[in-house]
């Protein structure tokens, strides 16, 4: 008998590497980076604003196009939910500055009406299509969730042409501080 120790054969290892999950893992990925790069494309919004003109009168303002002044409304948000609304301009306005509140009643109920008139205006000049020119104005003291009230009332009355201008004019300034 032989007393020498035998060689102990390693074993071998199959040289196959299974690349399934390799391959759903890169799909993955894929659609991953494809779903964020969709989604991280800006978006933007139309805002449709009236013509601007050069006023001869006082030759140092520039003032909305024809009819511009009767289909613009001045929506300002203040603190404690205080909204004062006027329809025109401030230093000529065709409806005088009045305090409302939020809620159906309210703010919605002032821009359905005015709505109304305005295309009713516009349809007589022959422009059917040209409704309301809301302007909202949020102070710094009024808080987000107003403004985004505002949007919704925007959307629930169906007005297209809307601007936030978070500037106020000085008229503007002593007008809320009056109220």
């Amino acid at each position: 008998m032989n007393n020498l120790p035998q060689k102990v054969r390693s074993k071998k290892l199959s040289s196959r590497v299974d690349l399934t999950a390799m391959v759903s893992v890169s799909f993955l990925l894929i659609i991953f980076f494809m779903v964020v790069g969709e989604l991280s494309k800006p978006k933007g919004m139309d805002l449709s604003l009236p013509d601007k003109y050069f006023d001869d009168e006082w030759n140092h303002v520039i003032t909305c196009g024809s009819g511009s002044s009767e289909r613009t409304i001045t929506v300002l948000l203040d603190e404690n939910n205080k909204i004062i609304t006027y329809t025109g301009f401030l230093f000529n306005p065709l409806k005088e500055p009045k305090e409302i509140n939020y809620g159906k009643n309210g703010i919605r109920e002032e821009l359905s009406t005015q709505k109304k008139t305005i295309l009713e205006y516009s349809a007589a000049l022959g422009k059917p299509k040209n409704g309301p020119i809301v302007i909202i104005k949020p102070s710094k003291k009024s808080n987000f969730k107003n403004l985004i009230d505002i949007l919704d009332e925007m959307a629930i009355n169906q007005i297209d042409t809307y601007a936030i201008v978070p500037e106020f004019t000085p008229e503007e300034s002593k007008l809320l501080a009056s109220k």
